[in-house]
């Protein structure tokens, strides 16, 4: 895609991104002001970078994801559909980062529908479980089940997350049901 290009067919580039020759952005994907997607990344239909986002060569972000202002999405970093992540979030993807001497890339998996609240440090090798929920600020330094809702530096549970974001319950143990009582009231079944 040429980087001075404003709108596609299919999808929307501001005329101050950066898209490289040899990055892939999917339908309906909208790339805001002074974000830079990098040859070799991988972006999915329907997604949002917002303002000054970063997308190295070798990251994968998926369909319907949001990728709020001033995120830097990381080689070995895999964003699946549906992810939210939050202002200033930060993945980091070296272990033992020198100035000189090679990267040793360890990749960071968020799953399907996951959200990373404003502010969080995302510390390589870790797996973010599907429709998890890491709270703004927080330092992860270890993985996280599906559904977990985690807070604080570093990061430990609080409770467990519904499908629709809301908190489903503060216990310890993950319970059967892991809808909220909004959900439920709604009739949303548990996705």
């Amino acid at each position: 895609m040429d980087p001075t290009l404003h709108h596609t067919t299919s999808s929307f580039v501001h005329e101050t991104a950066i898209v490289e020759p040899g990055a892939r952005i999917g339908e309906r994907t909208r790339v805001w002001h002074h974000a830079h997607v990098r040859d070799g990344a991988v972006v999915g239909a329907d997604t949002s970078l917002g303002k000054n986002v970063y997308v190295d060569a070798g990251a994968r972000v998926g369909d319907r994801v949001k990728i709020q202002n001033n995120v830097s999405v990381y080689e070995g970093v895999t964003l699946e559909d549906d992810v939210f992540v939050g202002p200033s979030a930060v993945f980091t993807n070296d272990r033992y980062p020198r100035a000189q001497g090679d990267w040793e890339i360890v990749p960071t998996t968020v799953r399907r529908g996951a959200s990373i609240g404003a502010n969080a440090c995302i510390v390589c090798g870790v797996e973010i479980g599907a429709w998890a929920v890491v709270g703004a600020g927080a330092v992860l330094t270890r993985s996280v089940a599906a559904h977990e809702l985690v807070v604080g530096n570093p990061a430990r549970r609080i409770g467990w997350a519904c499908a629709c974001g809301r908190v489903a319950t503060r216990s310890d143990a993950a319970p059967a049901d892991l809808r909220c009582d909004a959900c439920k009231a709604a009739g949303v079944p548990e996705r």
